[in-house]
Parts: structure tokens; C-alpha cells; sequence
């Protein structure tokens, strides 16, 4: 589902199903690479992608990173679909997984796989790779759909990235790694191979030769190759190589290397060429990853359960593709794809179900490079029809949409434990060291009564909240706003202001720019983690969507 005009900058940030933006929005061959790691029950049970289902169920997202995906009426239409209508190899494929698993949520999870993998496929350049993070919970499945899809010949790597130490699992081995499928379209692929400082013990074990004209570090790199060839001149003499091999250089190269001093002779005379430890990139990265780790707790942290780290991504993206390529993350959640390739000077397409992960992407890029970055966020809501839809469609995600004008953060609560708060938002109005303010919100997509404007100051003083504000999807009656007047004022010792202590605010109003009424922050605005700010020369200067 889309709302409003078609994107005009080169970034895109989109909201909703992938599979819909995909086709709807992403032109065959237009990506250079892709990076997806979507959901994949990874909290849940390990076996529970197993269990079996019956019947029709419902799949209403409760958290923005909870797997919804159950064997019910939708999935078994998406694979009767994959199956008729898909390639002939996917549809063997997934015909082969129902024979072997039955009719269970990890067919579902293959059933809304597969589809979306071709896409995928459609959209990549011919140039283009795709990595495809997953664990041990569907892995092997994945593997076999990725060659389905993409076919065995372009399997590339498994790479084994270890996210975290040690790990304290009962009776198996910790699981401490996460698998990355590493892909590409054709043989003709974009690749910068990525580096590795060398280790001290390293260096000292290989480079224990000083070079005695320049004090340079190397060490004898052999000058022959397997395969018998000619003899070559060294020092003015012939010499031949050792019986089965041949000199790797052309007599030339010899010259050139005996007359720079780059050639090294053993105690019995056999020559070698000295391979400068200041010339060499390093170690090359090879396909497990233990150099790269998500700590619990540090400024990249933002709260968000599947965060990856941005070296990561940084790793991927600067080994397959190139400045000015487009970047593509299908399931963006918090945004690193999207934050790594703007700073890498790439172009990038960021897609994501739910309004909660768009509001957090929309404040780190904010935070990251404030407003040096230009692109459009397509599929909110741009009047009052267009929220009255989102409210009719999920319930939820308006809530979290409406929460995200004003950059609030949806209120975690315990299943059952209504408390009367949709969402919180954190200020500070006093100098640095002051007791960090609390705004309470509730939102109404439905009709809406004086009662709730009084049930909602009843919440401020439970909760012992500076503010409280009521957002309505239906125009506010008079009665309702002299109710809130009666609630009396916050007064700010900062700024020396009054402020309206219970506010109620339309979702017309909000679109027209209207905000909540309440003291600058004197420090950063604590509701969201704040991303780490980043050295960008890129981006227009742009007010970001929905942030200012």
C-alpha cells in the first residue's frame, strides 16, 4: 500500500509490504546490491518455524520485529501462487520442501520467500550480487531456494560472521555465528576485495627481513610457478628454474627487479623477490568474520533487537559496489543499510512493514547527518483520507504512524496491561544534569468523547508526567478542548514559560505542521537512541520528512 506522489530524490525511504513496493516501484535492472536480513523466528523456539497450523490465522504485527509468519489461508495462497506461476526450478523447489515438511510456518516463511527473492533477482543488475542474511533457524532452507533462484553457479560464499563471545545454550554448543549467503546474477560482478591490518605476530613470524639499502621490512617471495619453463638470467648468468616449475617473470621483470634491488638470494644462490611489508593492503578478509561484533550497550546501540553494526554493512557494501551505485535493503528495520551506503557516497532504497522502523530510520538519518541528505519517504499518509485508510487497514500501524509525526516513541507494554499510553516523549528544559520530562501520549482512531481528555489527565498525574497529549483522527469538539484547558499549565524552570499540561492535537493539525506544545530540549531528545553523526559531504540541504 503507497500513498502520495511518485519519489523525486534519488534515495528512497518506502513503507510497506516489499513485495508490492518491489513491484510496483523498483525498475528491472536498476541495483547494484542488495543486503536482506529478514525475519526469521530467530526469538521464538528454535523448532517453531516446524510447528504445525491449522485453519486460517491471523498475522497482526504486536512489535516491529515480531516473525508473524503462520501456515494459514494467505500463506498457502502465496504458495499455491509460487508454484503455478513461479520458474519451473522454484516451483520444484517448494514443491519439494511441502513433501518434506508438510504444511507448517517454515513453508509459510519459504511460501513469502520465495516470491520476494525473485524480485529481487529481477531488479539486480546484471553486474549486481546479493547477500542474504540468515541463521541456523532456516539457513540450509534458504541456501537451497537462493540456488533455485539464482542458480548453483552464482553461489559466491557462505560467510560464517560470529555476532557475539561465548554463548550459554543448554545441552548443544552456543550459538554465537550467523550465516550470510553471498550471491551474484552472472559471472560479471562488481568486486573490491577488503583488507585486514596485519596482527604483530604476524608481521613478526613473515616480515623478518630488513632490507639493508632502504631498512624496509619483507620478506623472499618465490619467483617460480608450477609448470617446467625456460631458464632466465640472473646476475649475468643463466639459471634454470627447479625441474617441474618456470620462472614467474619475463626476463625483463628480471632486469628491472636486479637493477631496483628487489631481488633476495638465499645462502645457496636461489633467487627471490622482495615482497615490501609498506606495499601490501594487508590480509585479505576471507569468509569467517570474527574481526566485527554488536556490543549490548555503545553509541551505535538503538534500541532495535536486530540491529546489526554498521562494519558490517560497510564491509559488504565497499566490496560490491561502487560510489554513486544503488544500495537496496528490503527489510531496512533501523536503518544501518541505508546509513553505511549514504556514507559510502551510494545512492539507496529502503523498505520496511511498519511505520515504527520508517519514524527510527527518519531520526538516524537525522542524527547522522542532520540535513546533508536528501530522499523521500513514500507510503505515509499525506492527508486526512489517506490516515483514515491506514487506521481501516491496521490499527497499529497508524498508531505507530501518527506516534512518529511527532517524534514520539510507541509505549512497551506488558500483553493485557493497558495503562492508557500509547507513547512517550523525553525532553530536558533545565540545565545539563536536570531531570530528564516526560510526555505522555494516547491516540484515538475512532471516536472520541470529553471523557477521554479527562481519562487522559487522570494518566498525566498517575504517571507523574509534565504533559499530556491526546491525538484524534476525528475533529476535537469544543467541549473537548475546554476539558483540556482546565488541566492547567506545565511551567518550565529552563525557559521560564507555561505550557498547556493536557493538549489535544488532530491529525489534521499535525499534518498542516502543528507539533505539541512544550520547552526546546536544552540536551538531545532522549525518546529515540541517538545514532552516531557521521562525515558526510553528500545530500542536499533538505528538511527531512516529518523530523523538523
Amino acid at each position: 500500500m503507497a500513498w502520495g506522489a511518485e519519489p523525486m530524490a534519488e534515495n528512497k525511504l518506502y513503507y510497506g509490504d516489499n513485495l508490492d513496493i518491489l513491484r510496483r516501484y523498483v525498475k528491472d535492472e536498476s541495483v547494484d546490491l542488495v543486503y536482506l536480513d529478514p525475519p526469521f523466528k530467530s526469538n521464538q523456539d528454535y523448532n517453531v518455524l516446524f510447528q504445525e497450523q491449522n485453519g486460517s490465522r491471523s498475522k497482526a504485527q504486536i512489535k516491529a520485529f515480531e516473525d508473524t509468519w503462520r501456515w494459514d489461508r494467505e500463506s498457502a495462497e502465496a504458495y499455491q501462487d509460487i508454484v503455478e506461476k513461479g520458474p519451473d526450478h522454484v516451483s520444484r523447489a517448494m514443491q519439494a520442501f511441502r513433501m518434506v515438511f508438510g504444511e507448517n510456518d517454515m513453508l509459510a516463511y519459504l511460501s513469502m520467500m520465495a516470491p520476494r527473492l525473485l524480485e529481487l533477482r529481477r531488479v539486480l543488475k546484471d553486474t549486481g550480487s546479493i547477500y542474504l542474511h540468515c541463521d541456523s533457524t532456516a539457513g540450509a532452507h534458504l541456501r537451497i531456494l537462493m540456488d533455485a533462484v539464482f542458480g548453483p553457479a552464482n553461489f559466491r560464499n557462505e560467510i560464517v560472521w560470529q555476532r557475539t563471545g561465548a554463548h550459554s545454550d543448554a545441552r548443544r554448543w552456543g550459538r554465537v555465528s550467523d550465516t550470510i549467503l553471498f550471491y551474484t546474477k552472472s559471472g560479471d560482478y562488481t568486486w573490491r576485495t577488503q583488507y585486514l591490518e596485519y596482527d604483530e605476530e604476524y608481521i613478526a613470524e613473515r616480515y623478518r627481513y630488513k632490507d639493508e639499502n632502504n631498512g624496509r621490512l619483507f620478506w623472499p617471495n618465490t619467483m617460480t610457478a608450477a609448470g617446467q619453463g625456460p631458464a632466465r638470467i640472473f646476475k649475468g648468468k643463466p639459471m634454470e628454474p627447479p625441474e617441474g616449475t618456470h620462472w614467474r617473470f619475463s626476463q625483463d621483470e628480471v632486469d628491472r627487479m636486479e637493477a631496483e634491488g628487489r631481488t633476495y638470494y638465499s645462502a645457496t644462490g636461489t633467487p627471490y623477490v622482495k615482497s615490501y611489508l609498506d606495499e601490501r593492503k594487508g590480509k585479505p578478509v576471507q569468509n569467517i568474520w570474527t574481526d566485527i561484533r554488536m556490543t549490548k550497550s555503545g553509541g551505535e546501540r538503538l534500541g532495535y533487537p536486530t540491529q546489526k553494526p554498521e562494519a558490517l554493512l560497510e564491509r559488504i557494501i565497499a566490496a560490491s559496489s561502487n560510489e554513486k551505485d544503488t544500495v537496496l535493503d528490503p527489510f531496512c528495520g533501523c536503518g544501518t543499510t541505508v546509513v553505511v551506503a549514504q556514507r559510502l557516497k551510494r545512492r539507496w532504497i529502503g523498505i520496511d512493514i511498519t511505520h515504527l522502523a520508517i519514524t527510527l530510520v527518519k531520526h538516524r538519518l537525522r542524527d547522522a547527518f542532520r540535513k546533508r541528505v536528501a530522499y523521500d519517504v513514500v507510503g505515509e499518509p499525506v492527508s486526512v483520507p489517506d490516515a483514515e485508510a491506514l487506521a481501516k487497514q491496521d490499527p497499529y500501524q497508524f498508531q505507530w504512524w501518527a506516534l512518529g509525526l511527532m517524534g514520539a516513541r510507541p509505549a512497551e507494554q506488558k500483553k493485557g496491561a493497558d495503562r492508557g499510553i500509547d507513547g512517550r516523549l523525553y525532553f530536558h528544559d533545565e540545565a545539563k544534569g536536570g531531570k530528564t520530562k516526560q510526555i505522555v501520549l494516547q491516540v484515538k482512531a475512532g471516536h472520541a468523547t470529553v471523557a477521554h481528555v479527562r481519562d487522559l489527565r487522570g494518566v498525566v498525574d498517575r504517571e507523574e508526567a509534565n504533559i499530556g497529549v491526546l491525538i484524534l483522527l476525528e475533529e476535537a469538539t469544543q467541549a473537548m478542548r475546554t476539558e483540556a484547558a482546565t488541566a492547567g499549565f506545565y511551567e518550565s524552570p529552563g525557559w521560564g514559560k507555561r505550557y498547556p499540561r493536557v493538549q489535544v492535537l488532530t491529525i489534521a493539525e499535525l499534518l498542516a505542521g502543528k507539533g505539541i506544545d512544550y520547552p526546546p530540549s536544552r540536551e538531545v531528545n532522549v525518546t529515540f537512541n541517538k545514532a552516531p553523526r557521521q562525515n558526510s559531504e553528500e545530500g542536499e540541504q533538505t528538511t527531512l520528512p516529518g523530523l523538523e
